[in-house]
This record gives structure tokens, C-alpha cells and sequence, in this order.
């Protein structure tokens, strides 16, 4: 190597071998300024960043209602089982405000002896935890219920990120502000333009809900609910309130537009399913997986993705290579942790024919993924939420991988 001059120097005793000897190490580095790559004097760059040559980005979907949007998670770029803040997807109603957290406070009132405010240095005065959780859209892969499968993991899954949370847990501040007995529920507001809000029942309140501040080790990004937010583990995203401003307890939960209406799960027969909050077990295999290729020919792959569940850890993931006839167990990747994203891997030797690549997972509660057809059984067509079936990826003979 270019380096063999510096690294084979060994201190001379005297003034004249040194300078030999460094004389020709300069030589030698120089002999191989065209093969050794360096930044010095290249363009500045800031850092943090992403190399260039990676084009790892969340895709950008704006509703037609003024003011909503959407950003997905690239699954099929990630690895292990954290999803960098940059690249967590992202849901908002009313925009994203712009918060000043030297002047934001979270007011707590209603059926409590002792109606507290707190600012976010008073929330630092208190114990805090890291939790690693997932948060899922309750709307991802929605459209594959009505028979709409999507053309990669990002598009079909990518309402979904795992991060290491950082805060106080709820329960902590609503001991402090001292429950009244009839306290039965917990609405919590955001500060967003639309005052986004959801009840929680008071069982969860006082779990394992977190009031976080930090994400994956700094604070939390402004469209992930800068300054505070809370994170609702295993429940369906929207509940997870960002830009948290108010804690308001009550005996009944409140009937706001979005869980009276657009978050119900519609059934075959008409009605209606409310308060449908845990998201169900559910996986994907994210290499090889849509939009990509088998592009060394036949021969050994990795297939490899992730598995998730709202009511505890992921006990099992199985792997099917000839679309759900046989199944294999895969490897799972540790730490496996409750309601947290778990990888998944299992070594597959390629024939050069037609395949048909699906995961199922099973949860800690012996609750296993179901196929489309055993959901759709169950919900009908008309429901665009809680998707949480089979999804399969077909490899065609020329190593190309797509959704149909």
C-alpha cells in the first residue's frame, strides 16, 4: 500500500536517517496521490450528511387538502433495526408549526387535585427513560386491502420508523398532578394549527407512554412534534400527539372529528369499528423486494426485512420462497424488544426460476400475520386501515422483482 513508507518508519537515532526516511515516505505518497482518494481542499460539506453516492430518502405525498402531507420511511435502504431521524416518516394535518422551546409549556388539568404547567426545563427536572419503539401509521398499506399492492416497501410499508424515544414517562407527571378517582381518560392536544387531539384510556396513560423530548440521541425534529411529543407504544400512529400542549383529564373521551370519523375501521356489514388502537403483527421483506433485481444471477441472496407487533415482542418470523406452499424459519436479528421493530434474515439459494417471496411473523400472544384473503374475510374491502396481511413480492427468471 501508498502507506507502507509512514507505517514501517520505525524512530531513527539519527537527524540524517530521519530525514531519509521521511523523504521517501513523501515520495511514496506522492507516487499514489491519483489511487488514495482525499477531502482535503475538496468542496465543503456539511457534517452529518449522507454520502453523495447514497440516495436513501423519504418520498414526499401531499394530500389535496390544504395544509396536509405525508413523508415514507425507505425501508428497502435500511439496515438493522433504528431508523435515522432524517429518514422517519412523517404525518401532519395543519402543517408543521414552529415552536420556540424556550417558551412552550404543557398545560395538565381537568380531574386532578393539583392542575400543573410545565415547561420543557421542568420536564428535564424529572426522571427520564429511552425506549426503543416503533410508531405505524394506522393507514399504512391500507390500499392493498382494496387490491391495490404497492410497487415497493417504502410505497407499502413506509408509514412506519423505529426510533429510540427520550423522556418522561406520562404516568410520572400524572401522579405528580395527583389523579382524582374518577379520572378515566387522558386527551391529549397538539399545537398544531388544527389542535390535533385523541383520548387515551387511563389503563395505557399509566403504562408505558412516554412524553419524549429526544430522538435517537438529540432533540426531536420539528416534524416529528419539536419541542415534546408523546409516544403511545404499539398504538396506531396519529395517537402518538406531536407539538404536545395540553393534557386534559376526563371521565369519557372525547368525540373529536378524526375518532369519530376518519379513524373507524369499516366493516362489511356497514358499521363501524372505534377505538381500534393496537397495530397487529405484522412483517415484510424489504431485499429482495420490489423495484430491485437478483442482478448476480442464480446463486445465494439474503432475504432479509422486518417484523413488528403492537401487543409485545416478534416471537417468530417464517419465510416462504413458492408463495405460502412451504414455510422456513428465519433468523432473528437481536435485541429482540416489545414493540420495536425486529430484523429478520434467512439465507436463500437462488435457482434462477420464478419465486414468490412472503414473511409472516407471529407476536408474544401467539397472534400470527394472516393472508389478504383471511382479512379481507374479516374487514371486507372498504376499510383503508390496520392492513397488516401477507405481502408477497414475485421474482421474475431474468432476477427482476416487482409487486404483480
Amino acid at each position: 500500500m501508498c502507506y507502507d513508507a509512514f507505517n514501517s518508519m520505525k524512530a531513527p537515532k539519527q537527524n540524517r536517517r530521519r530525514f531519509l526516511a521521511l523523504g521517501a515516505g513523501l515520495a511514496g505518497l506522492t507516487a499514489c496521490k491519483k489511487t488514495v482518494p482525499s477531502e482535503i481542499g475538496a468542496g465543503v460539506r456539511a457534517y452529518g450528511e449522507r454520502s453523495p453516492l447514497e440516495k436513501a430518502a423519504r418520498d414526499v405525498k401531499e394530500s389535496i387538502t390544504p395544509g396536509t402531507g405525508a413523508t415514507r420511511t425507505p425501508l428497502q435502504d435500511l439496515d438493522g433495526i433504528i431508523t435515522p431521524s432524517s429518514l422517519h416518516f412523517e404525518r401532519h394535518h395543519a402543517g408543521v408549526p414552529s415552536i420556540d422551546r424556550a417558551k412552550h409549556e404543557i398545560l395538565l388539568h381537568g380531574m386532578v387535585e393539583q392542575p400543573m404547567v410545565f415547561t420543557m426545563d421542568d420536564l428535564r427536572r424529572f426522571p427520564s427513560v429511552s425506549r426503543i419503539y416503533f410508531i405505524e401509521c394506522s393507514g399504512n398499506g391500507g390500499g392493498e386491502l382494496a387490491g391495490n399492492p404497492q410497487p415497493d416497501p417504502q410505497k407499502a410499508a413506509g408509514l412506519l420508523s423505529c426510533s429510540e424515544w427520550t423522556g418522561v414517562p406520562l404516568s410520572t407527571l400524572l401522579k405528580a398532578a395527583r389523579l382524582k378517582p374518577e379520572a378515566k381518560w387522558v386527551v391529549a392536544e397538539g399545537a398544531d394549527a388544527c389542535l390535533m387531539a385523541r383520548s387515551i384510556p387511563m389503563e395505557k396513560a399509566l403504562d408505558d407512554i412516554l412524553v419524549a423530548y429526544g430522538q435517537n440521541g438529540e432533540a426531536i425534529r420539528p416534524e416529528q412534534g419539536y419541542p415534546v411529543r408523546l409516544v403511545v407504544p404499539g398504538w396506531e400512529g396519529n395517537i402518538n400527539v406531536k407539538w404536545l400542549h395540553r393534557l386534559h383529564v376526563v371521565d369519557q373521551p372525547a368525540m373529536t372529528r378524526d375518532e369519530t370519523a376518519h379513524y373507524t375501521d369499516l366493516m362489511p356489514d356497514g358499521k363501524a369499528q372505534m377505538f381500534t388502537f393496537v397495530m397487529e403483527a405484522k412483517s415484510i421483506i424489504t431485499r429482495p423486494a420490489g423495484g430491485q433485481k437478483l442482478a448476480y444471477g442464480p446463486g445465494p441472496y439474503e432475504v432479509t426485512g422486518v417484523a413488528w407487533s403492537g401487543k409485545g415482542k416478534i416471537q417468530r418470523v417464517e419465510v416462504s420462497v413458492d408463495n405460502g406452499q412451504t414455510w422456513t424459519d428465519a433468523e432473528l436479528q437481536t435485541p429482540v424488544l416489545s414493540k420495536a421493530i425486529t430484523r429478520f434474515r434467512l439465507p436463500w439459494q437462488w435457482a434462477g426460476k420464478a419465486a414468490a417471496l412472503q414473511s409472516r411473523c407471529t407476536d408474544e400472544t401467539g397472534y400470527t400475520q394472516p393472508t389478504i384473503e383471511a382479512l379481507n374475510a374479516v374487514r371486507g374491502y372498504r376499510s383503508t386501515y390496520h392492513c397488516n396481511a401477507i405481502k408477497t413480492w414475485h421474482v421474475k427468471e431474468d432476477g427482476s422483482v416487482t409487486h404483480v
